[in-house]
């Protein structure tokens, strides 16, 4: 199994799955609209626009988990992702990172350790999680680690499948 395999919803509800992104390398990253890293998602649509025809693509995943920075419904999430930072990448539902309800996904995720040697549960919003085109989780960030940050571009140019 890999995290292909897992339940996952999109913004509007539909059932769907990492596997709809099969031989991608994936940037996997929980989302906030009033937050002060909000700011991030014009860079990661940077890297959307910079290496999505390289079979790449940034993931958001809205969480309201830190200090309730993200209120909105649903569709308030996408009207402000697409009007204030013209995101083009898929979202998500809004879903728990961490605690007793923690999404299977991010039961996976949070054990891979970042680059000082730390698992653990996600510590803010914008923690990002490079996902091979396998489906396998490589790589993971801080959410202080802004989207052009030499090392994070680095290990995606270094991982692009194409």
């Amino acid at each position: 199994m890999t995290l292909h395999d897992i339940p996952l919803r999109t913004l509007a509800g539909e059932p769907t799955s990492l596997a709809r992104h099969k031989g991608k390398l994936l940037l996997l990253v929980n989302v906030a609209s009033n937050c002060a890293l909000t700011p991030q998602y014009e860079g990661l649509e940077r890297l959307q626009e910079r290496y999505a025809d390289r079979g790449f693509t940034v993931l958001g995943v809205p969480c309201n988990q830190f200090n309730g920075q993200e209120p909105g419904t649903a569709e308030e999430i996408g009207t402000f992702c697409s009007t204030t930072y013209n995101v083009s990448f898929p979202l998500y539902e809004k879903t728990e990172v961490n605690g007793e309800n923690r999404h299977p996904l991010y039961a996976e995720l949070v054990r891979l350790p970042d680059a000082q040697g730390q698992a653990g549960d996600v510590q803010w919003n914008f923690e990002k999680f490079l996902i091979g085109p396998e489906g396998e989780p490589v790589a993971r960030f801080r959410p202080l680690c802004a989207p052009d940050d030499a090392e994070l571009v680095a290990a995606i140019e270094t991982r692009l499948p194409s």
